[in-house]
């Protein structure tokens, strides 16, 4: 049987997590995948990377301020890391992301 984790069990955890607040509507969301895709390769299980539809999670965006898209927030044992609205290239996200948190 699968478990499902909430928001908050995921962030919470030891490995840093990636939030992508995206819209299925947003132009530059959609150059997104690929940019996490590449993170993801890079880090593997070091790193989880989820995706939060702002419309259908309309109170996660609004607890984190989210006001643009796309707005990556990382998070590491529950707390925010680093929080940028716009699209990053890959090696400046991985970059970042070997900077924000602890091993």
């Amino acid at each position: 049987m699968e478990t499902k984790l909430s928001f908050k069990d995921i962030i919470n955890s030891d490995t840093p997590v990636l939030v992508d607040f995206y819209a299925d509507w947003c132009g530059p969301c959609r150059m997104m995948p690929p940019i996490l895709d590449k993170v993801k390769k890079t880090f593997g299980d070091q790193l989880t990377i989820i995706k939060i539809d702002v419309d259908r999670n309309q109170q996660a965006a609004a607890a984190y301020g989210i006001r643009s898209i796309p707005t990556l927030i990382l998070f590491q044992k529950g707390e925010i890391k680093w929080q940028q609205a716009g699209v990053p290239q890959a090696a400046q996200l991985e970059q970042l992301i070997r900077e924000k948190t602890v091993a």
